[in-house]
Order: C-alpha cells, then structure tokens, then sequence
C-alpha cells in the first residue's frame, strides 16, 4: 500500500470518529437543552431559535440568502450540515472552529470558505456575529424551504442528498 493510499485510508477513519464523536456530543446537549443555557435545533426545526446566547437574522436580495448570527461569549455552537460550499464573513469576534477536517481558529474580520457534508463545532471566544451567505435562486423568504434546499439533519440524509443529486 502508498503512503498516499494509508494517509487517505487514516483520513478516512479519523472523519468517520469524528462524525460518530460529534453526533453523539449532539445528543447529549439534546439531553441537557433546556432552552436557556443549552439551546438545541431538532431534525424539524435545525436552526436554533433566538435566545441570549445566541441568534439569527435573515437578509434577502435577489439571488441570494444571508444568515447573520450572533453568538455570545463562551458559547458553543454545533453547526447543521450544509449541501453546498458557501462562504461566511466574520463581522466581529473570535472563533474556534473543529471539524473533521481539523481546527481553526478565526479573528474578525475574516472569510471562511466552507465545505459541503461537514458537521462545525465553534466555540465564541468573544461576542461574534458572523454571515453564512447561500444561493436563493427562486428569491423564497420562506426559511423552511430554504433549509431544505441548504442543509441536512444527519450525515445519513446528506449521504443520500449527494446519491441522488
């Protein structure tokens, strides 16, 4: 076997522990959201509502869909599984970002070009408001369909997503 082969082989294995890791930390924040100090989304409902901790807002223009998050000090957040590469603006703040890709870290202002199929856990340093920006080719405002067009609920679904594409 090339050291290329064993490399891709180990990568492989470390993204799949990764992906079974940071499911299971999910459902254990489930376990313990009680919706003022550990805020959860659900399969229905991905994005998490607005609190304290943490919030978003939707900005519409033609073609195109921002998201702009605002998320206090010392939280975490564990990002939902998007379809597509897009990209987000750190406006302000300080980030810590894990995937199975590695770590990040990310001091505003900053642009982060993001993968499909990846899972993000980041950790707010500081007070940070950054902007995911997605395509809205059909200009809905309607957020459930655009969730449905952007993200997945679990590896399994974004699986399929990329088969049937």
């Amino acid at each position: 076997m090339s050291n290329n082969s064993l490399q891709e082989k180990q990568n492989n294995q470390l993204a799949k522990d990764f992906r079974s890791t940071i499911v299971d930390i999910e459902n254990k924040f489930r376990e313990m959201a009680d919706g003022k100090n550990v805020i959860v989304g659900t399969k229905e409902n991905p994005i998490i509502p607005n609190s304290d901790l943490c919030s978003t807002e939707s900005i519409f223009v033609d073609g195109v869909y921002a998201r702009e998050m605002f998320v206090k000090k010392g939280c975490i957040v564990i990002g939902a599984i998007h379809k597509h590469e897009h990209v987000s603006f750190l406006m302000s703040g300080h980030l810590t970002v894990v995937s199975e890709n590695g770590t990040s870290e990310h001091k505003a202002p900053d642009v982060i070009v993001a993968g499909p199929g990846v899972k993000r856990i980041a950790y707010a340093h500081e007070d940070t408001i950054w902007y995911n920006v997605h395509g809205n080719p059909t200009n809905t405002e309607d957020l459930k369909e655009l969730e449905k067009k952007i993200i997945v609920a679990s590896y399994e679904e974004y699986e399929e997503y990329t088969k049937n594409k």
